[in-house]
Parts: structure tokens; C-alpha cells; sequence
């Protein structure tokens, strides 16, 4: 019995290719089953993420059940060679250990991302359920889930934020100690403003503001939040009883003066004040900084920050490869 693994990701297929091959999660063990059925395989288990779609297959006779598997998928798409070209192939330990690394984060668009693991062992669930799994694929699984909670106990590999709206809101949670109770205002509606706010809401923040140009625009997102709108000619009203303030406008010139600041620091009794600058230009006049309680961070300094965190992760990969060889080579299963 020898194991195989047939798959595509972001890194060989753009996100076109690989919604064709997708498999929704609760058919994931329909899937495997189909495979077993379909390639003549003694055991299988097919994992879907948005960014990967991976078969694995234990198989007496692996040519053939990969032949039958490359078959199958190429009746899912209208120009079979240019959507397998995206596919890459590998057997034995190499597949065994292309699976641990998938399982430890280190495959993953984000290095060191934690969804992947659970997202492995849901769909190692489904073909358990669906009882494509035996001897190979059971060892192997269980060993890989061993191994990746192992990477991420012994190495480096999850610590530090590495996107930009992460990165803020560690600096918040450094700040004040916990965001729990903190109040939140948006200056203008953009992606970036509203997946750090929605951050910042996951961390404890309690209230969120949101002040934009266009009200329809501030009224959709803030409904979107359960939060509040306000009208952009009277965001300097509510200042005076928000924590953080994460601005993104668009405007070409600043929207905060440190003298918008300096009204309203004997109403909010000199309490800390967290400035979020995301905009380019900038919507924060850096003098704003300058005031004893102000921490401002703008979008060079958070991607500073992201960028030393993704090269610590980065030197941790080789620690990674180390584990992962050692406790592979105590599998000792036939088929690598």
C-alpha cells in the first residue's frame, strides 16, 4: 500500500482554477468515498480550503488510481490540460511530509496561520466518518496533527501579527492592557478600516463610530457593525470619549490636527488616545503624536512592524523542517 497526495494551491493555481476543484465542507467525506470507489484506493481523504484543494490516497496499485483520480478531475473542467498543469504530484514520504507541513502552517499563504490545522482535521473527520480511512492514512493524519501541534509548541512560527490591522491591534492591547469596554471610531468606511475595527471588536472593544464623507456610506457600515454613524462634519464631538481611532479617508491632506486633540484632552482627564493612521496621504497631522498620552502609529510603522514579524517567522521555517523530519522518521509506516 502506498501513499499518494494529487493537489493545487495558491502558489500553482490562481483563484479561477481552484474554485473548480473545490469541495464544499460537508461533502468532504461524500468525496473521499467517491475517490475510493472511483480510483480502486484502499483509503482517502480530500481537504478544500479556500486556498488549496489536496487528495490524498493509499493505494495497492498507485499509478493507476492516480491515472483514474487525474481522470475524474479533468471531467470538471472544459480544457483539461491547462487546469492539471496547475496540479502537483508527489508519493511516499514526500507527500507524507508535504501533509505535516500543510498541517504546521508552513504551506500556508500566511506563514505560521493556525485555521489550517483545523480545517485538516475536519476533513481527516469526514473521511474517518465516511470510513475511508484505515492503517495508512489513520497513522499518518494523526501523526501529522502531532507534529504540527509540536511546531507550534517548540518554534517561533505563530508569534508576532504579520498583517498591518493585526499589528494595530497588538499596539492597542499593549496600550491599554485589554481592549475590553474600549470604544472605537472609524474615520472614513475603507476595507482596511473596517477589518481592523471588526479586530479590535473581536479583542473586547465594545462601542464603534463610523464617520465618512458620504453618511449613506458611514450609516451601511456601521449597521454592518452594530455600531453607530456619525456625520463627518461631527466626528471631533464624539472624540472626547473614544480610546482608538482608526483613520483611512482618502482625503489629500489631514483630517486631524493636534489642535482637535488639544480640546479635548481636559474632558477626556489626559486618558490615552490610540491614532490608527492607515491613509496615504496621510489623514493625521504628526504633531498629533506629540501630545503625552497620543500614541500614533501610520501605515509605514505598522508595515515595519508586520514585515520584521514575517521575517522572524521566516528564520523559524528551518527549526520547522528540522521537527518535522525527526518525527517522521519515527512513523516507520509502509507505503513511505
Amino acid at each position: 500500500m502506498e501513499l499518494i497526495c494529487l493537489g493545487l494551491n495558491h502558489k500553482t493555481a490562481p483563484v479561477e482554477v481552484r474554485e473548480r476543484f473545490a469541495v464544499g465542507s460537508n461533502k468532504l467525506g461524500e468525496s473521499a468515498a467517491e475517490l475510493v470507489a472511483r480510483t480502486g484506493a484502499a483509503e482517502s481523504v480530500v481537504i478544500s480550503t479556500c486556498n488549496r484543494t489536496e487528495f490524498y490516497l493509499a493505494a495497492s496499485d498507485p499509478r493507476a488510481a492516480l491515472a483514474s483520480l487525474a481522470a475524474h478531475l479533468a471531467a470538471k473542467t472544459p480544457d483539461p490540460e491547462a487546469a492539471t498543469a496547475h496540479f502537483y504530484q508527489m508519493e511516499r514520504s514526500e507527500a507524507a511530509r508535504h501533509l505535516c507541513r500543510v498541517v504546521s502552517g508552513l504551506d500556508s499563504m500566511m506563514l505560521g496561520e493556525t485555521e489550517i490545522f483545523g480545517q485538516v482535521k475536519q476533513a481527516y473527520q469526514a473521511a474517518l466518518d465516511a470510513g475511508t480511512t484505515s492503517g495508512v492514512l489513520n497513522r499518518l493524519f494523526q501523526r501529522a496533527f502531532g507534529i504540527g501541534k509540536k511546531v507550534r509548541t517548540e518554534t517561533s512560527i505563530q508569534e508576532g501579527s504579520t498583517s498591518v490591522g493585526n499589528v494595530a491591534v497588538d499596539l492597542a492591547e499593549k496600550i491599554f492592557g485589554h481592549l475590553k469596554d474600549s470604544e472605537v471610531m472609524i474615520l472614513g468606511a475603507g476595507e482596511m478600516s473596517r477589518i481592523t475595527a471588526q479586530s479590535l471588536v473581536s479583542r473586547g472593544a465594545r462601542s464603534i463610530f463610523v464617520s465618512n464623507r458620504s453618511f449613506d456610506r458611514a450609516e451601511e457600515l456601521a449597521s454592518e457593525m452594530g455600531g453607530h454613524a456619525v456625520r463627518f462634519d461631527d466626528w471631533q464631538k464624539v472624540l472626547e470619549r473614544i480610546d482608538i481611532v482608526i483613520s483611512s479617508t482618502g482625503a489629500p491632506h489631514s483630517i486631524v490636527q493636534r489642535s482637535d486633540v488639544e480640546k479635548v484632552r481636559r474632558a477626556r482627564k489626559f486618558r490615552p488616545l490610540f491614532f490608527i493612521d492607515i491613509a496615504v496621504p496621510r489623514d493625521i497631522d504628526p504633531g498629533v503624536g506629540e501630545i503625552e498620552e497620543v500614541y500614533l502609529y501610520d501605515i509605514d510603522t505598522l508595515e515595519q512592524l508586520a514585515t520584521e514579524a514575517r521575517e522572524r517567522r521566516r528564520k523559524q521555517i528551518e527549526e520547522c523542517e528540522r521537527i518535522i523530519d525527526l518525527e517522521l522518521a519515527k512513523l516507520n509506516l509502509p507505503g513511505l
